[in-house]
């Protein structure tokens, strides 16, 4: 006797939903994220730095993407250039406490960047959690678990009912950035 499942499309969906929360895979053109917010270039140059970002949307092996790039340069006390997206509209905050962490789907120029999650915490400007990866020239997920975030410059735990904006962000050193993002989301 054999047996035979049928999945639906509408049970995938169900089921992709459950294991992850998408927070964008750059579909639209114009940088919209699938939260209904929009992503910008953010550079050293807001406290007196000279790096300088580009985002941009492109298609890259046939995935569309955020492409950040620029130059990371550390003279002014500079040294960082991000691509920012809150994470919810009007300075509201998202619950992630039913996922486990932050999935990005990468590629770039082999060079080490980060993830940093801001909350309401986060007081000042250079206060964030932070998690690193390294983009290399293919195409790679990365998983980065919660537990993987670091507070810099600040005491508090990393709170994730209360998730405020995420950055991609390529921060600490003179070095040219070159980074491709294909889906961002939270998986369980």
């Amino acid at each position: 006797m054999r047996l035979t499942t049928t999945i639906t499309l509408r049970n995938f969906e169900v089921l992709a939903q459950s294991v992850a929360m998408l927070i964008d895979d750059f579909t639209d053109d114009r940088l919209v994220s699938k939260l209904g917010t929009r992503w910008r270039g953010v550079s050293d140059q807001v406290m007196g730095g000279i790096s300088e970002a580009t985002i941009s949307h492109g298609v890259i092996d046939g995935r569309p993407s955020l492409r950040m790039t620029g130059d990371v340069r550390l003279e002014n006390d500079g040294g960082f250039i991000q691509a920012a997206l809150d994470l919810a509209p009007s300075g509201d905050t998202l619950d992630a406490s039913g996922f486990s962490g932050v999935r990005i789907v990468v590629r770039g120029n082999g060079e080490k960047y980060s993830v940093h999650l801001r909350t309401p915490d986060n007081v000042r400007p250079w206060q964030s959690y932070r998690a690193h990866f390294t983009a290399g020239s293919d195409w790679k997920t990365i998983d980065l678990p919660f537990e993987a975030f670091v507070p810099y410059r600040l005491e508090a735990p990393l709170d994730k009912t209360r998730l405020r904006r995420i950055g991609l962000v390529a921060i600490g050193r003179a070095f040219y950035a070159d980074l491709a993002v294909s889906e961002l989301a939270f998986y369980r």
